[in-house]
């Protein structure tokens, strides 16, 4: 029977969610713990590829397990588990539904703060830059979901069929305090680093370095820059997966600084 599993993940120790030779990985962490409780090998497909120290607040994988368990397997996993990886939900699946090629939406966020606290560093990206134009930076935000080829941010876009990306919606929040920062977007698929460029990109509008009709130019001429900066893994969180047939609330943090970060009052720029 296919299961699907809602799981959650801190991603700085991680060389990313892919099973790579040599480095530590979520997926390889996974099956090696499944395998052991269940006693066979275990392959498991996860909803999306994230890259080494990026992390998930929401992702699923899948597996095909035939004999039923007769035991709290939720308990033991969790149990055997390292803390930075947490089971929510598994879930008994009919047909053979798919983690990744089923998921209609995903949604990442991407959290800056802009003076050092050493709290925030393993779950915030630091750019110590406090007089960023943030109102530069919400206008370039806005020009996104008006657009849906996103080649010009994409390292490697001639590895993919093609670069379109349906972004639903992307929105820049910040605290009260106003000193951090919050970016969040919303589509039907991402290409490689292609929100960590983004931030890259709105973080050189807000230091006054790249105006923001530069920035729509990448995305009307569909141009991929000779020199790309992705913004720092740390920071970035798959937050949302959205399937036909399941749409899960996202579950409670597994990390208290991610928590105070998550629940602040987030006000739009």
């Amino acid at each position: 029977m296919r299961y699907f599993f809602h799981i959650a993940y801190h991603g700085t120790r991680y060389s990313g969610w892919q099973k790579h030779p040599g480095f530590l990985n979520v997926q390889q962490v996974l099956e090696t713990a499944l395998g052991k409780l269940l006693k066979t090998t275990i392959t498991i497909n996860g909803c999306g590829r994230t890259d080494a120290h990026v992390h998930a607040s929401q992702f699923f994988f899948h597996t095909d397990i035939e004999n039923e368990w007769d035991f709290d397997l939720f308990f033991r996993l969790n149990k055997v588990l390292p803390d930075d990886i947490a089971i929510f939900d598994i879930i008994p699946m009919q047909g053979l539904p798919h983690a990744r090629f089923d998921a209609v939406q995903r949604t990442y966020d991407y959290f800056i703060h802009t003076y050092k606290d050493p709290f925030l560093s393993r779950f915030s990206s630091l750019y110590a830059e406090p007089e960023l134009d943030v109102a530069k930076m919400s206008a370039a935000v806005a020009l996104l979901p008006q657009y849906s080829d996103y080649r010009g941010f994409c390292k490697s876009p001639d590895k993919n069929d093609h670069t379109i990306c349906n972004v639903s919606s992307a929105g820049l929040f910040t605290d009260g305090s106003g000193d951090k920062l919050r970016f969040q977007i919303t589509a039907n698929r991402f290409l490689s680093r292609m929100v960590r460029i983004i931030v890259g990109r709105l973080l050189e509008i807000g230091r006054g370095t790249m105006s923001v009709d530069e920035f729509e130019y990448y995305l009307i001429n569909k141009q991929t820059p000779k020199i790309i900066i992705p913004a720092h893994p740390q920071g970035l969180y798959l937050s949302k997966v959205t399937y036909p047939y399941l749409n899960l609330p996202v579950a409670t943090s597994f990390s208290d600084s991610l928590q105070r970060i998550t629940t602040a009052t987030w006000q739009p720029v």
